[in-house]
């Protein structure tokens, strides 16, 4: 079982930066990768970045390049995603995902556990 905890949401207005963090506990030493997806009122869940955990590949969602970053320190067990640039559309919950296996890192279906989400809201 892994516990993740997403903290940092918020309320920005555009053009600005917020940071999110994902501590996660239990069972972490057969992580292979963390993502972060968002889920916007009415939408589904989407996929926003994902890192491998030992080599630190990034995957990115076309929507956010350039803008958003996501990165992970091991010895804390914490993923982290840097939003800057923030737009009206990037309002959404904010969620992390641990994933055991390599591949299928774009779906929510390969992924194992997910925390609780945390809420971000970008005015206009």
């Amino acid at each position: 079982q892994v516990l993740l905890v997403e903290s940092g949401g918020g309320l920005v207005q555009a053009g600005g930066s917020l940071k999110l963090s994902c501590v996660s506990s239990g069972h972490v030493y057969s992580r292979h990768a963390m993502g972060w997806f968002r889920q916007a009122p009415g939408k589904e869940r989407e996929f926003v970045a994902a890192v491998t955990w030992i080599d630190s590949l990034t995957y990115y969602a076309d929507s956010v390049k350039g803008r958003f970053t996501i990165s992970r320190d091991v010895a804390k067990n914490t993923l982290y995603l840097q939003m800057n640039s923030l737009k009206p559309e990037d309002t959404a919950v904010y969620y992390c995902a641990d994933k055991a296996y390599t591949g299928n890192y774009y779906y929510t279906s390969g992924y194992d556990y997910w925390g609780q989400g945390t809420q971000v809201t970008v005015s206009s």
